[in-house]
């Protein structure tokens, strides 16, 4: 078990010393160090806390759509940045990479494993509701 836990943190030394992760923190640290990027992000997490209150009652709420269209508006301006643009494409290969390497621990170990899905909105297939073709 010893032996395995100094793989496992040689493995994830290797993955602090990656390109991904450089890229990730650097567009990071601009994100965080500019303070108009900044204004934006607190303007949109008082936009989403109020979708959130409205999503108890979802589409029977009065504001649902306004909440949920304010908070997709605010998102859009964040966009207009290249720091943001470049930091969700740094975060989103970073994900791939480590959901990657899940998948190489996993099938190692067996190919019966089920190992999640990467994709924020499932279409289909084990723990989505639709039918599993995993063959398990």
């Amino acid at each position: 078990m010893a032996q395995m836990l100094t793989y496992a943190y040689e493995l994830g030394d290797m993955i602090n010393d990656s390109v991904c992760v450089s890229d990730y923190l650097y567009w990071k640290q601009l994100i965080d160090r500019n303070e108009e990027i900044q204004k934006y992000v607190r303007k949109l997490a008082s936009k989403k806390e109020l979708f959130e209150e409205t999503q108890r009652f979802g589409h029977f709420h009065p504001n649902y759509h306004a909440a949920k269209d304010q908070v997709a508006e605010v998102e859009r301006e964040l966009e207009q940045f290249e720091a943001v643009r470049r930091f969700k494409q740094a975060e989103k290969e970073l994900d791939d990479l480590l959901h990657e390497m899940s998948e190489m621990i996993a099938y190692s170990v067996s190919h019966s494993i089920k190992v999640p899905g990467n994709d924020p909105n499932p279409k289909g297939g084990c723990g989505s509701g639709g039918a599993c073709s995993c063959g398990g």
